[in-house]
C-alpha cells in the first residue's frame, strides 16, 4: 500500500511539472527555449507512462514508452537543428 502512495505522489508531481514547462513553451523568448521546454513536457509525459504502468502492473505501456523516447529523441535532434540553423 505504501509503494501505491509513492506512485501516486510521483504522478502529482510529475503533474505539477508539467505546467510551468508547458508555460515555457508557450511563452519561451527564444526558439531554444521553447525547444527545451517540448522536450521536459514530452518527456515528463514519457515518465507518466512509465509510472502508470508500475501503478496499474500493465506491461505494455513500457512498450509505448520505449518507443516514445525513440520518436521523442529524434524529434529533439530536429528541433535542435532548427534552432541552431536559426542562429547562423
Amino acid at each position: 500500500m505504501p509503494d501505491l502512495v509513492l506512485l501516486d505522489v510521483a504522478l502529482a508531481v510529475l503533474g505539477l511539472t508539467l505546467l510551468p514547462a508547458a508555460w515555457r513553451a508557450f511563452a519561451g523568448p527564444t526558439d531554444a527555449d521553447r525547444a527545451v521546454a517540448a522536450d521536459l513536457v514530452f518527456f515528463v509525459f514519457v515518465a507518466v507512462v512509465a509510472l502508470l504502468a508500475v501503478r496499474l502492473d500493465a506491461a505494455y505501456f513500457f512498450d509505448v514508452a520505449v518507443v516514445a523516447v525513440l520518436v521523442g529523441f529524434l524529434g529533439s535532434v530536429a528541433l535542435s537543428r532548427l534552432v541552431h540553423r536559426g542562429d547562423a
